[in-house]
């Protein structure tokens, strides 16, 4: 694998092991009367007010790279951040979370067949095997019990969380036209924040939190403790990283790669809370690596073309000048602005 690829997916995998912490640190805020949209929301504004020091040193005054990262921006806080959550979260109102998560986590699958029916093309047949690993390990890992789902609106709540989720991908593998990871994740967290405020605001979700002392790993510690971690480690590092590692990897490779978040959320189960690893999720762990490994890689996205110099032109000669001479110049010179503009 080539030192790019390899540190895109050392990126990914980090996305996956801080995106999995969330559950266990939300669940604290949630059992203590947070209403799950009002946990997203404040999830997601101090993670990017968090990241905002980051964001700046990145840009270092090119404001301009927000402007023209402006619909990545856009796509990445409305649909990716807040269209995602709120979706996930109308639909484990009506179905299981299992059932949920196994839906939603169907992203990958919903990637290779939109490749395969814009470009025509059958899918490669290592990408078909890599899916069918991944998606049979992911049941496994979830839960056979997740397909016996019976609200066909949860469902395709669900269904759209998972079109929002492959969106993530999308956006973040986008070529970055200057705009920094950290900036994208940022500038997209404290809109999704604020977008998911707004519907709270207008009754489209429940707003509800409660402060005060809360139980987190046997101890008792302030409301604030877990929604600190959470904000940190698994919403701005993970975006962050998650958005890195998916500018390598491209948007189908890093969306397996993400499914390893199931994964780490079961072992962290098991340390944290010691719910026991089952031979069945063992299993669709290992199917799930399987599946990751036979994915290719998609060409590597250049991180930030070199902008080329304005090439000097050379001397013009004392004697006289002939045509096919002045013509060649002034091509050259003209290519190299076209490449400067690309």
């Amino acid at each position: 694998m080539k030192s790019p690829q390899l540190v895109g997916l050392t990126a990914a995998v980090t996305s996956a092991a801080t995106f999995a912490t969330s559950g266990a640190f939300i669940k604290p805020l949630l059992e203590a009367g947070w209403s799950p949209a009002a946990a997203v929301t404040a999830r997601a504004l101090v993670a990017g007010v968090l990241l905002l020091p980051f964001v700046l040193f990145s840009l270092r005054g090119r404001w301009d790279a927000l402007s023209r990262g402006r619909w990545r921006i856009l796509g990445m806080g409305l649909i990716a951040v807040a269209f995602t959550q709120l979706t996930y979260f109308a639909a484990i109102r009506r179905i299981p979370v299992s059932t949920a998560l196994l839906v939603e986590y169907l992203a990958p699958l919903l990637l290779v067949i939109w490749v395969a029916v814009t470009t025509r093309r059958v899918p490669r047949p290592m990408v078909l095997v890599g899916s069918v690993l991944a998606i049979g390990g992911l049941v496994l890992v979830i839960g056979p019990g997740a397909i016996n789902a019976v609200d066909p609106v949860g469902v395709a709540l669900a269904f759209a969380a998972a079109v929002g989720c492959a969106v993530y991908f999308v956006v973040a593998a986008r070529p970055s036209d200057g705009l920094p990871p950290v900036a994208l994740a940022g500038a997209g967290l404290v809109l999704g924040g604020l977008a998911l405020g707004l519907a709270g605001a207008v009754g489209l979700v429940p707003m509800e939190a409660r402060f005060g002392q809360v139980p987190l790993l046997g101890a008792i510690v302030p409301w604030w403790v877990p929604l600190m971690v959470v904000a940190f480690f698994g919403t701005a590092v993970a975006y962050a990283a998650g958005i890195f590692g998916s500018g390598r990897l491209g948007s189908r490779l890093a969306s397996f790669v993400g499914l390893l978040e199931v994964v780490f959320a079961s072992v962290l189960a098991w340390i944290v809370v010691g719910e026991a690893l089952t031979p069945l999720q063992m299993a669709g762990g290992l199917l799930i690596l399987a599946g990751i490994a036979a994915i290719p890689a998609e060409p590597a996205v250049p991180v930030e073309p070199a902008v080329p110099m304005e090439p000097a032109v050379p001397a013009v000669p004392t004697g006289p000048q002939t045509g096919p001479a002045v013509s060649k110049v002034t091509e050259w010179s003209g290519d190299g602005r076209a490449a400067a503009r690309g």
